[in-house]
């Protein structure tokens, strides 16, 4: 795209003049840079959905596609937003948050063809949920931390679908930890919780100890459990948490291998004594990395 010089006008499509709009935050903009950010975003995704109906006529396997054989799809791409967040990487996110989008843009085509919805209707659903479930700002109602913007949440949702339980909106089919999550949120929003972090911490002490007592798979699952919690209480995601330490220790242990190997030793071939002090090395410089922001 062409840079306009400084104090001209400058003509553009909606998404040329939004792109052009955020180089130049002092520029003025006709219409204004809010409606002009929806306007480029609109036509985006509209490109977007163009190519997913394209695809869906010409390519073969697109045609044979149904939300059946797209779902597992849909579930990797997840995992693989939450991978790129958990690593920090802006650019892989950017990425991995696309390919995410495309499945949601494809799934809503594949429902089009056999319901009177389409994008548009899904996203307007959508929209129109997040205002309803939002009466902090929306409405009249008050929430002045994020705890009390997640309880008005819940209270909403479980208003709109009492019927279905406390436990409402829980798939089986979720992964272990967001189930744990789940769940727990479903009876906090009933007040069946005590999310401080000091309580969350001394039940995990708790149910380590009991793992202690009995090494069993029982007693892992409820110290594991306990954890989700702790995490809730201190804001963090337990499935990110857990990523990000899977990829701190495959780091570390890459990591090692080459600082052995660096010496002439082949880590693979090497004892577990052997192994450990390599792996302590590659810690501490993981831990120098984290306090320098690396």
């Amino acid at each position: 795209m062409t840079e306009p010089p400084t104090g001209g006008v400058f003509v553009a499509t909606d998404p040329e003049a939004h792109a052009l709009a955020r180089r130049r935050p002092d520029a003025e903009t006709i219409p204004d840079r809010e409606v002009l950010r929806g306007r480029a975003i609109a036509a985006r995704v509209a490109e977007l959905a163009h190519v997913g109906a394209t695809l869906r006529r010409e390519c073969p396997w697109d045609r044979e596609q149904t939300a059946e054989t797209i779902v597992p799809h849909t579930v990797e791409e997840a995992f693989e937003v939450a991978e790129a967040v958990a690593e920090g990487d802006d650019e892989r996110m950017a990425d991995e948050v696309g390919d995410l989008l495309f499945q949601s843009v494809f799934l809503a085509a594949l429902l089009e063809e056999r319901a009177p919805v389409d994008l548009g209707t899904i996203a307007k659903g959508q929209a129109d949920k997040l205002v309803r479930r939002h009466p902090h700002v929306y409405g009249d109602e008050a929430a002045r931390s994020a705890g009390a913007v997640v309880d008005l949440w819940e209270r909403t949702k479980r208003e709109e679908r009492a019927e279905q339980g406390i436990f409402h909106d829980l798939p089986p089919g979720l992964p272990a930890l967001a189930y744990a999550t789940k769940a727990q949120k479903r009876a906090g929003a009933v007040g069946f919780t005590d999310e401080s972090v000091d309580t969350a911490l001394v039940r995990l002490r708790e149910e380590v100890g009991e793992l202690e007592d009995d090494p069993s798979e029982r007693e892992l699952g409820d110290v594991i459990f306990a954890a989700i919690a702790v995490a809730r209480a201190i804001g963090a995601d337990g499935e990110i948490a857990v990523r990000a330490a899977a990829s701190r220790f495959r780091w570390r242990v890459e990591r090692a291998a080459q600082l052995a190997s660096e010496s002439g030793v082949e880590f693979v071939g090497a004892g577990l004594d052997e192994q450990l002090r390599w792996y302590r090395r590659a810690h501490e410089e993981d831990r120098g990395r984290s306090a320098g922001g690396g």
